[in-house]
């Protein structure tokens, strides 16, 4: 059971002093039975005049910085540590209902998932739903496990990745016309894709950890990564990540989860100034791993409540 180390700093620079305005960070992972904090720190500068953390609509950790003074370099370093368990691909249950395509959700569960299902970028010729078509057996139903499995390996196979400094996201068609995109290019395209097959799916931002010694390369190291989850009777919310054809959470830190990509920014702020006085900004992700053997408290070994 692998401890893995992140540290992750961005810095912003202008040409001459600006007055900062409020900041919010999502820096610290979410807790779950896979991924366990075991120690956060935060350095600010220049000094904030109050910091507070609050969780938003989808339980995301955020942290809200103020200043009150001017500033020529902002800077955000964020170390985590935490326990990460791998879960094998094909290690979770799936619903008997939902084991193959196409099936239903739970008429208790609908209310929830709508908005994850509902579509958020037009495909007025209906090309994107087209391509999603591909997955799935005409003959007959297709595995459900087997239909996202093979969507997020063809992502990986058949799409280049670049890097793109530019805010936002890619249109889906775009993405889909040019065979290229960022990591969070790609997560919108399977999920816009997975959506147009009345799947929900929601878009999850957080690390990618580069092992030195992987037989494969990864794709969006050193910074932050976007990638996806898809919700599957009996199961839950599935990662999938179509940058690397990752099926599971192997090697995947999940920090924010949400509907939309721009509700799960890293860093969100401003500052009051001309545009010209920024100087861009700098971003680095380095991600180390120990090995440990850490112990699970005993009413969680002993499955008590």
């Amino acid at each position: 059971m692998p401890i893995l180390n992140v540290r992750h700093t961005t810095t912003y620079r202008y040409k001459q002093p600006v007055e900062l305005g409020e900041h919010r960070l999502m820096f610290r992972p979410r807790d779950s039975w896979d991924q366990r904090l075991l120690d956060s720190t935060l350095i600010v500068s220049p000094k904030p005049s109050s910091i507070r953390w609050v969780h938003d609509v989808f339980g995301n950790c955020v942290t809200v910085v103020e200043f009150a003074r001017r500033a020529k370099e902002l800077r955000f370093e964020s170390t985590i540590k935490l326990v990460h368990s791998l879960v094998p691909p094909l290690d979770f249950p799936i619903a008997a209902h939902a084991q193959t395509y196409p099936f239903s959700y739970d008429a208790e569960e609908m209310p929830d998932l709508l908005r994850s299902i509902e579509r958020q970028y037009p495909d007025r010729d209906n090309v994107l739903y087209h391509w999603a078509r591909q997955f799935v057996n005409h003959a007959g139903p297709v595995g459900t496990y087997g239909l996202l499995e093979a969507m997020t390996k063809t992502v990986r196979k058949n799409f280049k990745y670049v890097s793109r400094v530019e805010e936002g996201i890619q249109d889906p068609l775009t993405t889909l016309t040019l065979k290229s995109g960022s990591c969070r290019d790609f997560a919108i395209l399977m999920i816009e894709a997975v959506r147009s097959l009345g799947l929900a799916a929601r878009f999850v931002s957080g690390y990618l950890h580069v092992r030195p010694s992987a037989s494969r390369k990864y794709d969006g190291g050193g910074s932050t990564h976007a990638w996806v989850q898809v919700y599957i009777p009996g199961a839950g919310w599935m990662e999938f990540d179509p940058t690397n054809g990752i099926v599971g959470n192997r090697d995947l830190i999940r920090v924010a989860v949400a509907r939309d990509p721009i509700q799960a920014v890293p860093i969100w702020g401003s500052f009051a100034g001309d545009v010209s006085d920024s100087l861009g900004l700098e971003v680095n992700v380095q991600i180390t791993s120990e090995s440990a053997q850490v112990f699970m408290p005993a009413s969680v070994v002993n499955g008590a409540a």
